[in-house]
């Protein structure tokens, strides 16, 4: 039997519009414990920033852990598709999951961030885009999250995208500075700081979260036709 709790039996969030998502309060977990699939800063500093954005969808009195844990992403250093990402930010989360399943830890949340490039040819000319995705499973059921994209400079997309560069390595080479992983992100390069890393996986937290939080508009079987 799972050890952390399901679900059909508990809540994170109110839903929208202040029902507690059809169940009693004392449904409600008072203590929630959130497992990310890294230990790195900008990933840990993302999923404070999106549930303390969160906070107002929160029972009154919810005590929030995050908990990081160094897992393998299980693909490229750096995903070269959108698909490629997204297999990255489940597997991380489903690590966890069954890291919690066979050590009893008592996780309520499971989230795998994944940055990585997808690339489209436009007009005849390929162009190359970072992004950054989220998976957000509560052991039963988990839904995607993406940040917006910024595209690549052609260097930096030919070092990364064509000749294998590790992104952190190539965005460090390109900026000429070290250990932006951590800090800024290839994000804030590109951007001029305007989006940083933390920023971008933010974005994708809430995204993937919004099924959970906002379950009423999920729960609709088909769009009503208005006139």
């Amino acid at each position: 039997m799972s050890s952390f709790p399901q679900a059909r039996e508990f809540c994170l969030f109110i839903a929208v519009g202040g029902q507690y998502n059809h169940l009693h309060e004392e449904n409600f977990l008072s203590d929630l414990i959130i497992a990310v699939g890294s230990a790195r800063r900008p990933k840990l500093a993302a999923v404070r920033e999106a549930v303390d954005g969160m906070l107002d969808l929160l029972p009154s009195g919810s005590s929030i852990e995050i908990v990081g844990v160094e897992v393998e992403s299980g693909v490229n250093h750096t995903p070269l598709s959108r698909e490629e990402s997204m297999r990255g930010a489940r597997q991380r989360a489903e690590t966890l999951r069954l890291i919690a399943r066979e050590e009893a830890k008592p996780w309520n949340y499971f989230v795998g961030l994944e940055g990585g490039l997808d690339s489209v040819m436009e007009d005849g000319q390929q162009r190359v885009f970072l992004e950054s995705w989220a998976y957000v499973s509560d052991g039963t059921r988990g839904h995607f999250g993406r940040s917006g994209a910024v595209e690549l400079p052609g260097a930096l997309a030919e070092e990364v995208f064509v000749k294998g560069t590790e992104l952190s390595i190539a965005i460090d080479q390109f900026a000429g500075e070290a250990g932006i992983r951590d800090a800024r992100g290839a994000w804030g390069v590109l951007s001029a700081n305007k989006i940083t890393r933390q920023e971008a996986f933010r974005v994708a937290l809430i995204a993937a979260f919004a099924p959970f939080f906002n379950s009423n508009a999920y729960r609709k079987s088909a769009v009503a036709k208005i006139g």
